[in-house]
C-alpha cells in the first residue's frame, strides 16, 4: 500500500470519527463531510499518477476528472432523489395531509393505541422516511400521552417501528434508496424477502412493550380539538394533496419499472404534478403570508429543505468513492470474506451492529465500493448480501438511540436520555433484530425464497 493510500485512507478514518463524535465536537456532521470529501480527492488528484501508471500526464488528468464525475453523477442521483422526496412529504405535512393518522389514533386503551402507533408507524416509514415518520408520530403522540413514564415508551417503539418499516421498502431509508437506486435491489425483491423479517424485528419489542402499559389513556388534550394544520385547503383538497404526495410516492418504483429510467426521474414526476396541483388550489386565495399559504408553497418548502443532510450525504458518498477508487474498499471486503469464510449473514449482522454506534450511510456505501455486484449467486442483484445489508444497516440502528437518524430525532423531541434508552430499550431492540435475520434464514434456507 502507497504512502499516498495510507494518507487517504488516515483522512477518511479522521473524518469519520469526527462524525460518530458529533455529540462530543459539536461540529456539524455536514461541514466535517464536506472537508472529507475535498481532502480526499485533492490528495488523489496531487498524485494521480499513482494509481494510473503507464498513462501520460495529460491523460492521467482526463482519466482523474473523469472519475469524480463519474463518481459525482451516481452521487447526484441519490441526492435528487433525497430532495424530491423531503419536499414531497414536508408539502402533504404542511398542508393537512397528515390529519388522517391522528384521527385513527381515538382509542381510550393504552395497548390499543401502542399497536395503532406501532402498526401506523410502521407503514408510513415504508411510504415516508424514517426520520419524517417519526417527526409526524411524536408530533401526534404529544396531544395524545400526558404521563411522560409512559410516553417515553410509545417514542422508543416508534424508533423501532420507523427504522424496521424503512428497512423493507425502496423509498423507505435512505440506504435502501442508495441500494435501490445502484441496482443492487429491486423495489419487488425487497418487499417481498424483508417484509416478513422487518414485520418480526418491531412485532415481538411491541408485544414486550405493551406488557409495561396498563388502564386508559389519560389525554393531555381532546384529540378531537388537536390543532389542526392547513387552514387554507378544504377537506377535499387536503385529501388530494396526501394522495398525489403519498400515492405518487408508492408510485415511483413502478415507474421505474415500466420506463427503466433511474428513481429520481420518478421523484421529480411526482414532485411536478404535486406543486402544480397545490398552485392551482392556491390561485383563489389571497396573496398573503397569514392568508395566502405562501409560506405552505412549494417555492418557499424548497427553500426550507434541511441543505445540511444534503450537503452531508455528498460529502460521505463522495468521500467513500475516493476509497473505492484507489481499491482500499474492495482489498476490504475481500479481507472480511477470508475472515468469515464468505458468511453474509455474520458480515452484515456485524455491519447492522456498527450501523447503531456509526451513521449507516456512509457504512452501506463503504459495502457498495467493497463488494461489486454479479451475475449470480448471493451477490446477485436482489442477492442475500444486498438484502440482509438492507435490513441490518435499516433495523440496526434501533439498538442505541444515537443510531439512525429516527432515533436522533426523537431523542431531541422527547428528551430521552442515551442511558434510559440503553437500559430500557436496547436489549428489547436487539432481540427483535436477531430474531429478524433468523426469520430472512428460514424464507431463505428452509422455504427456498
Amino acid at each position: 500500500m502507497s504512502s499516498l493510500t495510507i494518507t487517504i485512507v488516515i483522512v477518511f478514518i479522521i473524518g469519520y470519527l469526527c462524525i460518530a463524535l458529533e455529540t462530543l465536537t459539536k461540529v456539524n456532521k455536514a461541514a466535517v463531510a464536506l472537508l472529507m470529501l475535498v481532502a480526499c480527492w485533492t490528495i488523489y488528484m496531487f498524485d494521480p499518477g499513482n494509481f494510473t501508471a503507464g498513462l501520460s500526464p495529460d491523460q492521467i488528468a482526463a482519466e482523474a476528472s473523469a472519475a469524480i464525475e463519474g463518481h459525482l453523477g451516481s452521487t447526484a442521483t441519490t441526492l435528487f432523489f433525497l430532495m424530491g422526496a423531503m419536499t414531497i412529504v414536508e408539502t402533504v405535512d404542511q398542508n393537512g395531509g397528515f390529519n388522517f393518522v391522528r384521527d385513527m389514533m381515538k382509542t381510550k386503551s393504552k395497548r390499543a393505541l401502542l399497536w395503532r402507533i406501532t402498526i401506523l408507524t410502521f407503514f408510513l416509514s415504508a411510504i415516508l422516511d424514517n426520520m419524517t415518520t417519526a417527526i409526524v408520530m411524536v408530533m401526534i403522540l404529544r396531544k395524545l400521552i400526558a404521563d411522560r413514564k409512559d410516553r417515553l415508551i410509545y417514542a422508543s417503539l416508534i424508533i423501532i417501528a420507523a427504522n424496521s418499516g424503512g428497512a423493507f421498502s425502496p423509498i423507505g431509508d435512505v440506504t435502501t434508496i442508495m441500494l435501490w437506486n445502484k441496482g443492487l435491489i429491486t423495489a419487488a425483491g425487497v418487499i417481498k424477502e424483508l417484509f416478513i423479517p422487518s414485520l418480526i424485528s418491531i412485532a415481538l419489542p411491541a408485544f414486550i412493550l405493551s406488557l409495561k402499559l396498563k388502564g386508559d389513556v389519560s389525554t393531555k388534550a381532546d384529540l378531537g380539538t388537536a390543532a389542526v394544520a392547513a387552514d387554507d385547503f378544504s377537506e377535499r383538497q387536503r385529501k388530494a394533496v396526501f394522495w398525489i404526495g403519498v400515492g405518487g410516492l408508492i408510485f415511483v418504483p413502478i415507474f421505474k419499472s415500466i420506463t427503466h429510467l433511474p428513481p429520481f426521474v420518478g421523484i421529480l414526476l411526482v414532485l411536478g404534478v404535486l406543486w402544480t396541483a397545490t398552485e392551482i388550489f392556491y390561485r383563489h386565495l389571497p396573496e398573503t403570508e397569514d392568508k395566502g399559504g405562501t409560506h405552505k408553497r412549494i417555492a418557499n418548502i424548497i427553500s426550507r429543505i434541511d441543505m445540511g443532510t444534503i450537503l452531508f450525504f455528498l460529502g460521505i458518498l463522495m468521500a467513500v468513492s475516493c476509497l473505492q477508487e484507489i481499491g482500499v474498499l474492495s482489498a476490504l471486503g475481500e479481507g472480511l470474506n477470508t475472515t468469515f469464510d464468505g458468511n453474509h449473514y455474520i458480515v452484515t449482522g456485524l455491519i447492522g451492529v456498527l450501523s447503531s454506534i456509526v451513521d449507516n450511510v456512509p457504512l452501506v456505501a463503504g459495502c457498495m465500493g467493497m463488494y461489486p455486484m454479479a451475475e449470480v449467486g448471493d451477490m446477485a442483484q436482489d442477492g442475500i448480501f444486498w438484502q440482509l445489508l438492507a435490513y441490518c444497516a435499516g433495523v440496526g440502528g434501533s439498538m442505541l438511540i444515537i443510531g439512525s437518524a429516527a432515533g436522533v430525532v426523537v431523542m431531541g423531541l422527547e428528551k430521552i436520555t442515551f442511558g434510559w434508552y440503553m437500559k430500557h430499550i436496547s436489549w428489547i431492540a436487539f432481540v427483535g433484530y436477531i430474531l429478524g435475520i433468523v426469520a430472512y434464514w428460514v424464507e431463505k434456507a428452509v422455504i427456498g425464497l
